[in-house]
């Protein structure tokens, strides 16, 4: 029979109980022995739900205290010189110090997981002496069999996906360091081979990427050691978020199992099965179930698919299962009230996946006919989306298709624009800005809320936000900085912001998804085409630019971005999605600029994420992402400044397209990842306006002015000092008040150190 298996469910609970227990620790109302409590009990309804739902193969240790890269370099005593770790289990002040910072050290570097909206922290190699500290596999085995007789699978990061989103060694390390990794890799799997464990997931999703021949010789150096080691461990080699490389070469590996994407990489795996085969001596797990959408599945299509593949690998050698783990969606569409009814029937978060799962497992195995009811209900509701007004808005198709066939850009090239805004704005030299946002405090938060109860009008809600704007506005001005900001307090979330006021989207009230540590999003649900309505931030914008003589940004967020981070419709391409996107922007960006408003910051931190794993498909994404930006911007006067931000990617094989994408300023981090981006830079000149974040503003520490002063010295080594701009990394939202002032307070005094030493260079 056919079993199911799941690769990893959510952390964060059906309510964010997992978030909430862990900033209530960090603000010290959770003593660590009730914070251990809470989040086991936690991790044990999740494990029991899978059991009730009939999963067969349960994951166990996808479970984290803040991100699964972390626990696996903490497994091996994989900690920061600065952090003064001096050996065993890490202590949990260490292990979220290198998630968060410390007084006296800096986070570790934060960055994607892959190309999805997830980030890790960046295991940092350098002067580590890796040891097991504790087998959390199979510690989380054992919890799972003794208290709820779950015979679990564990999960492990692989060894060579590991070192690949390490940093801190040279490639010239690689064998050395692969070789400090082994003997532990086997301590684990021989410790649960002791114990009785059946199947064990290592996760190898690096091998969705392209390898050479030295990476081919460490993966089969890898698996014939574990083979060796462990002969009695039956293990599913894992991978994820698109096809395979390497396809003969993987199959060939001494594993008992194969676990491959059918869905993000159903051509190329599907096109490699049956070029190729598949082993005789091997399970083949079949990634049926999009763990990163929230669509429901087309059953009856991935009923013929499964039994396509069981024409190569016979059904006792098959599992149905989840593409990725079910991480990246909600929790259930259950307790959802306010969607539109054909919206909701057309959606599957992680249970009603786990139910999908189990049932195409029972299908595959028995007669079509016994499960026909299921399948049609299931081609009702998608018919029915499929049909809605708000997906056949032909007004808005046929002007975002007359518009896509343009090219989009500027009326004249940047030299020149950058001498008009010059003119206009008389800047200093190396102007100070902040991305956009400022601390939301209890009392923001609550203002919001009795204003969502309608405990408040708008009129009382407006007045809060303009007494904040007042507030902010006199502060940035006693601070000293050069171009200001409104703060975005009437924002709770910059994607859903926007979405709220654009046609096209829906909101789910618990679809929270985790995006880092403790921040959890809710993704909106771009279902139909999009269209602008009405001005959504000119408001706010203008009355602030009422209160100073110093300009004020427009703070809109992107096309791209808004795109990546919801959760897109699935029946056009997201081309044509981010089109319909910039098209709407574009009217919000000419109606600002209408308002008096002459800098406008389209933020797009998420460009990077929704790069394709393949290279070969990478050019034309950027190519249309770029046009997509344009599109937003193009229509605007010479003199009207355009600024973008981008943060926590890594943007050095994309410097190009940066630029392509003609913004007169862009900010982007350096911080965080310890000033690496200013590398990029020394190799590849950048003939626009540029601010490279000099703070990490995700750290709860105030920055000292000489860290920061260093930063902006690096930077202007190999950036011109004339287009040069000075700001934190990303936006204040999450930090407090006085930690903010100081910073900023700091970041000017930086500033004027620079500008004392530099401004004859000018």
């Amino acid at each position: 029979m056919v079993k199911s298996s799941v690769l990893g469910y959510p952390r964060i609970g059906a309510d964010r109980e997992w978030k909430k227990a862990l900033e209530a620790f960090w603000s010290g109302k959770l003593e660590e022995s009730e914070f251990h409590s809470k989040l086991k009990e936690i991790r044990l309804n999740h494990l029991r739900k899978q059991k009730e739902k009939g999963v067969d193969l349960i994951s166990v240790n996808d479970f984290s205290y803040y991100d699964h890269i972390l626990d696996t370099a903490a497994m091996f005593g994989i900690i920061p010189k600065r952090f003064s770790y001096e050996g065993g289990v890490v202590p949990l002040p260490t292990y979220y110090g290198i998630a968060r910072g410390t007084k006296d050290a800096t986070a570790s570097e934060m960055t994607k997981w892959f190309n999805t909206n997830y980030h890790y922290i960046v295991p940092e190699l350098d002067g580590a002496a890796p040891v097991l500290t504790e087998n959390k596999p199979l510690e989380a085995y054992r919890e799972a069999k003794q208290e709820l007789g779950i015979e679990g699978k564990p999960v492990i990061v692989g060894p060579l996906t590991f070192l690949k989103l390490s940093k801190g060694y040279s490639a010239s390390e690689t064998d050395a360091w692969l070789a400090r990794l082994l003997p532990l890799y086997v301590q684990i799997l021989q410790e649960l081979a002791s114990e009785g464990v059946q199947w064990v997931q290592i996760d190898e999703p690096i091998l969705v990427t392209k390898l050479n021949d030295a990476d081919l010789q460490r993966l089969k150096t890898i698996y014939e050691t574990f083979a060796a080691a462990a002969p009695s461990l039956n293990i599913m080699l894992q991978t994820y978020f698109e096809s395979v490389e390497s396809y003969s070469d993987i199959i060939a590996l001494p594993v008992n199992g194969v676990g491959l994407d059918f869905v993000h990489g159903l051509s190329g795996n599907l096109a490699s099965i049956k070029a190729v085969g598949f082993p005789a001596d091997k399970v083949l797990g079949a990634g049926v179930i999009d763990g990163r959408g929230i669509w429901k599945a087309p059953l009856r299509e991935k009923l013929a698919l499964l039994e396509e593949l069981a024409e190569i690998v016979p059904a006792d050698r098959l599992i149905v299962q989840s593409s990725c783990s079910l991480l990246h969606v909600p929790v259930t569409v259950t307790n959802e009230s306010k969607l539109l009814p054909e919206l909701k029937n057309a959606l599957a978060f992680a249970d009603e996946k786990l139910d999908e799962l189990v049932l195409l497992a029972k299908a595959i195995s028995a007669s079509g006919a016994e499960f026909e009811d299921a399948l049609e209900k299931c081609d009702t509701a998608l018919q029915a989306l499929k049909q809605s007004g708000e997906r056949n808005r032909n007004d808005i198709q046929q002007a975002v298709a007359a518009i896509s066939v343009l090219n989009p850009g500027r009326s004249l090239p940047f030299a020149e624009r950058h001498i008009a805004q010059q003119k206009k704005w008389q800047l200093p030299i190396f102007p100070t800005t902040t991305i956009g946002s400022f601390p939301q405090s209890a009392e923001v938060r609550k203002a919001r809320q009795q204003w969502r109860k309608g405990e408040w009008n708008n009129e009382q809600y407006a007045n809060f936000i303009r007494e904040q704007i007042d507030i902010w506005i006199k502060l940035q001005e006693e601070i000293g900085l050069d171009v200001l900001v409104h703060g975005e307090f009437e924002r709770t979330d910059m994607v859903e912001f926007f979405g709220e006021k654009l046609a096209g989207f829906a909101f789910t009230q618990y679809g929270w998804v985790q995006s880092y540590g403790s921040r959890c999003v809710k993704p909106p649900i771009i279902f139909g085409d999009v269209a602008f309505e009405e001005a959504m931030t000119v408001e706010e914008t203008k009355y602030a630019q009422t209160k100073t003589e110093r300009p004020v940004k427009g703070m809109l967020t992107g096309p791209i971005t808004i795109m990546n981070w919801s959760f897109v419709r699935d029946d056009i391409t997201r081309e044509q999605i981010a089109y319909q996107l910039a098209y709407a922007l574009r009217q919000e960006v000419e109606a600002l600029e209408q308002a008096g408003i002459g800098m406008i910051q389209v933020d797009e931190p998420a460009v990077r994420e929704g790069l394709p794993l393949k290279e070969e498909d990478q050019a034309e994404y950027l190519a249309w992402a770029v046009k997509a930006f344009r599109m937003t911007t193009c229509t605007v006067q010479d003199t009207t400044q355009i600024h973008t931000h981008m943060c926590y990617c890594e943007f050095h094989d994309m410097i190009d397209s940066i630029e392509a994408m003609d913004a007169d300023v862009i900010s982007i981090e350096t911080s965080r990842s310890h000033g690496e981006l200013i590398h990029s830079f020394e190799l590849n000149t950048y003939k626009l306006g540029i601010g490279l974040g000099v703070y990490d503003i995700h750290s709860p520490r105030i920055p000292r002015v000489e860290e920061m002063t260093s930063m902006i010295e690096r930077a202007l080594r190999v950036l011109d000092p004339k287009l040069f701009w000075i700001n934190p990394d990303c936006g204040l939202k999450t930090r407090g008040y006085e930690e903010t002032i100081d910073s900023l307070r700091n970041m000017v005094e930086a500033t004027e150190i620079a500008r004392a030493k530099h401004s004859l260079q000018v």
